[in-house]
């Protein structure tokens, strides 16, 4: 494997890119699902597992790891990849948008963001210095600018100041991160809704010739015809050359329309969190198991799945567990969703390769709008 960080576009259909980012720790067939590890571990999930439904790369989130455990502990302990027993490429977020939703008490100047943990009180300094700093205690391959990420709606001047304070810490972030043999910073695009602030943001970043580019501050509370429109407005003005990071999305129909709008990666609470509250993914679209439809039947959530948690489960004893709370149907069930999105992005990939994507996308969606299989 490569000692560099490489992104490569191998074809593409309409605006969607079927690609490969490569480097010291392995490939990441895009476009990619990352699946969300906040604090190390991808919750209910063995490290082997999320690798067998096909994940090439895991996120973990700096806010949360320099709570809990530390990130020089981590770093003594061998850094992220060996404490999790993740050998493969991780990207870390910044912390930002944690500081932002579960610091009750925080300030942000020009420096960065004092704030206070949301576990104990105790008072922490965020700079984009520090942020890298973490960031790199905890190996990641892939680091994240420090951001501020505002939520929508929100009045234009405060989009504004917000944006261009992202922009100065990019800069700040992008020296400190240096010239990391094998590893990327990625800058993050914000301007909320506003399409001139987008264009902005993204072209001064593009100016700074970084590794990768998110875009941030979307599926924070607005239409998904809003999230559309400002993705239509930005991918255009990113480098083509460049792998594009759309963050926090989403449902498997938010990657569908992204990914037609040339974006290569994501990642979301959504597979993981719906699975321990009783809600799976599948062809057919979502199936709730707290129903009491499902008490009775025999039959497997998905018969043609190659996930044994779909497959080989009937969907009484799911219910089962589900409605008695036990560990192991959120164990299974999370099993099913990270396994159907993976399978998704595979279906995805080979549809640009074979420049039928559109009308994959279709039938795919088709298959969702027709629902489960009748109740017996």
């Amino acid at each position: 494997m490569t000692k560099a960080f490489t992104f490569k576009v191998l074809a593409t259909d309409g605006k969607a890119r079927r690609g490969s980012v490569t480097m010291p720790r392995g490939e990441i067939r895009t476009p990619a699902f990352m699946p969300v590890g906040t604090g190390g571990t991808v919750k209910t999930m063995y490290m082997d597992q999320v690798r067998g439904v096909g994940s090439d790369i895991i996120l973990g989130n700096t806010y949360h790891l320099m709570l809990r455990p530390g990130a020089e502990r981590v770093a003594r302990l061998g850094g992220l990849h060996e404490f999790a027993r993740w050998p493969h490429p991780i990207l870390t977020d910044s912390g930002g948008f944690q500081v932002m939703s579960l610091s009750k008490l925080r300030k942000l100047t020009e420096k960065g963001i004092t704030f206070r943990s949301h576990i104990d009180g105790t008072a922490y300094e965020m700079s984009p210095e520090r942020s890298i700093e973490i960031q790199g205690l905890l190996g990641a391959d892939i680091q994240m600018q420090l951001d501020e990420c505002t939520a929508l709606p929100a009045v234009e001047k405060e989009i504004e100041r917000a944006m261009e304070l992202s922009l100065r810490w990019a800069e700040r972030c992008r020296t400190a991160f240096g010239d990391q043999q094998g590893k990327a910073m990625f800058g993050i695009v914000q301007g909320g809704d506003i399409p001139a602030l987008r264009l902005r943001s993204a072209q001064a970043l593009k100016a700074m010739d970084l590794k990768g580019y998110a875009i941030g501050g979307l599926a924070v509370g607005e239409p998904q015809a809003v999230m559309l429109e400002m993705l239509d407005i930005t991918c255009p003005e990113l480098p083509a050359d460049r792998p594009r990071y759309l963050m926090g999305v989403g449902t498997p129909g938010d990657i569908l329309k992204s990914v037609a709008r040339g974006i290569d990666m994501f990642d979301c609470v959504m597979p993981t969190r719906a699975g321990r509250h009783g809600l799976a993914y599948t062809r057919r679209g979502k199936v709730n198991l707290r129903n009491a439809r499902h008490a009775d039947d025999p039959r497997p959530l998905d018969e043609e799945s190659d996930c044994p948690a779909a497959r080989d489960y009937s969907r009484a004893y799911l219910h089962h567990l589900v409605r008695s709370q036990e560990a192991l149907g959120a164990m299974l069930l999370t099993w099913n969703n990270l396994s159907y999105y993976q399978k998704l992005m595979q279906d995805v990939r080979a549809a640009i390769e074979a420049g039928i994507f559109e009308a994959r996308a279709a039938e795919i969606s088709e298959g969702w709008a027709r629902g489960d299989i009748p109740a017996m």
